[in-house]
């Protein structure tokens, strides 16, 4: 293996890689970053998860020197806020052991706590064209002086309709300076984009020799399932021998939120990624899986650009993928690094032409997926699933939940109700104070009666058998009410 300091990175940059226990290079790495020190203009054409933001980080550090002048340096344009905030973490720790800042610029969070790293003279960006073109078109982000350019995802940029954007960014860039450009596909808007905006570029492609178009370490497993029976079958594939963290994709925003609700009702630490969820919680749960505080990620594909985590062990699509494109980026989220990794696939009974061609793409003779449930025995084997395994795991949490939310409601409601007895013995004590009852009632029962020995005694307003109250003046209370009450005026001589 090929060490950082055979490749002439410097001392600082590898002892911040080697406290995150990375010293060997990886092949993409091994070929650019010797170009790419001396500023030679790089193509680099390598798969997700090969090590491509070293790949270009270093080489930028390097070379903006220990400490670099305030002012933004150098420039990385990435194509989502979740690929963003990963390449702005990996070069973050690049300079560690220098002073060098980095600022992740993107939507989906306040302008200020980013404004405000650019005027304190950051010198590395990292961020989404929608958003670069916004403060630059503000003056708040001078890219006049930034000699070191990066395109990275720039085929997930063409598919996201952003080359529009990179050619404005580029309009505002200085015209000499060191680019490279980083692509998992190079088809030929890219290719022109690069003729266009880079000087001499090299074209590196960096593959295994033993690796065909799906990576060779990944197991891929492909079952047809029946909708009502698919949560239930991953329940039980969560709980395989062996299983690590895990991401599962889902086609649309609301089957990733009603898959995690219902994997949490059963017990399991599920956390999602998905457009519906606002930019704070979507880096919260991302953080929450790297950190492993949650095992179970689901998420959409477009949020899946910066789930970048080497110690996935199964990748799970709940509904197949569009094309072969989409599952080689979905199940490329395990297998990394050189480990091994299983990617299930459920593919519904109106998505087997889907398959059928992605089948075909990918040659993996299978073109027939076994019909699965949760109780059939191939799904224990191939999984390696302990015998009895049910489909929950724990409590449910929802009927745990639901139970505290009911007490509050409770006390609210007997809280309310205690306030309207009150209310309702403050308006009767106002009614006794305006004929002058000197004495207040006893206390209301729950059903709003006095109580019977109150009665007996004779301590109300008036004791209902016309007699006078205790202080000797008339019962003028009782006449009124009586006639309210529609009873009509007392018989004269009565």
């Amino acid at each position: 293996m090929t060490t950082f300091a055979d490749l002439g990175v410097d001392q600082d940059i590898i002892d911040a890689l080697s406290a995150r226990g990375i010293v060997d290079a990886f092949p993409i790495q091994e070929q650019t970053i010797p170009l790419s020190l001396p500023g030679q203009d790089i193509i680099g054409q390598a798969k997700t998860g090969t090590g491509k933001t070293f790949g270009f980080g270093i080489p930028i550090v390097q070379r903006l020197g220990i400490a670099p002048a305030p002012g933004v340096k150098a420039l990385v344009v990435v194509p989502t806020r979740e690929l963003a905030v990963q390449v702005y973490e990996d070069i973050d720790m690049l300079t560690s052991n220098r002073a060098t800042s980095v600022v992740a610029i993107y939507g989906g969070k306040a302008y200020e706590g980013q404004i405000e790293q650019l005027r304190a003279g950051a010198q590395i960006v990292v961020g989404t064209p929608g958003r670069l073109i916004d403060l630059a078109g503000q003056r708040l982000l001078d890219l006049s002086h930034a000699t070191e350019v990066v395109l990275d995802e720039a085929d997930k940029m063409l598919d996201l309709g952003f080359l529009p954007d990179i050619e404005k960014i580029f309009q505002k860039l200085p015209t000499v300076r060191h680019t490279q450009l980083f692509s998992a596909t190079m088809p030929g808007p890219i290719v022109a984009l690069a003729r266009r905006f880079m000087s001499g570029p090299i074209h590196i492609r960096a593959s295994d020799p033993d690796e065909g178009i799906a990576q060779a370490n990944i197991r891929h497993l492909v079952y047809r399932a029946h909708a009502l029976n698919k949560d239930e079958v991953i329940s039980r594939i969560l709980q395989a021998r062996g299983r690590g963290k895990t991401v599962i994709f889902t086609r649309t925003k609301r089957a990733a939120q009603k898959l995690v609700d219902e994997l949490s009702d059963r017990g399991f630490n599920a956390g999602a990624v998905h457009g519906d969820m606002s930019q704070e919680s979507r880096e919260r749960s991302m953080a929450a899986f790297k950190a492993g505080k949650r095992d179970v990620l689901i998420a959409t594909d477009v949020a899946a650009r910066g789930i970048d985590v080497d110690d996935v062990t199964h990748v799970i699509n709940h509904t197949i993928p569009d094309d072969e494109k989409s599952y080689l980026h979905r199940v490329g989220r395990t297998g990394r690094a050189g480990k091994t990794g299983i990617a299930v696939t459920f593919v519904d009974w109106e998505d087997l032409h889907k398959w059928a061609l992605i089948n075909r793409a990918l040659d993996f003779g299978k073109p027939e997926p076994m019909e699965t449930y949760s109780s059939s025995p191939h799904l224990y084997s191939d999984l390696d699933i302990p015998e009895g395994t049910k489909g929950r795991i724990a409590t449910a949490p929802r009927t745990q939940s639901v139970r505290t939310q009911k007490a509050p409601a409770r006390a609210a409601d007997a809280a309310a109700e205690g306030e309207g007895g009150t209310k309702r013995r403050r308006r009767r004590r106002r009614a006794d104070d305006s004929v002058g009852s000197s004495f207040e009632p006893a206390a209301a029962s729950e059903d709003g009666e006095q109580p019977a020995e109150d009665a007996a005694e004779g301590t109300g307003v008036h004791d209902g058998a016309g007699r006078e109250h205790r202080d000797g003046k008339p019962a003028v209370a009782r006449r009124r009410r009586r006639r309210r009450s529609g009873a009509g005026s007392p018989t004269p001589g009565a």
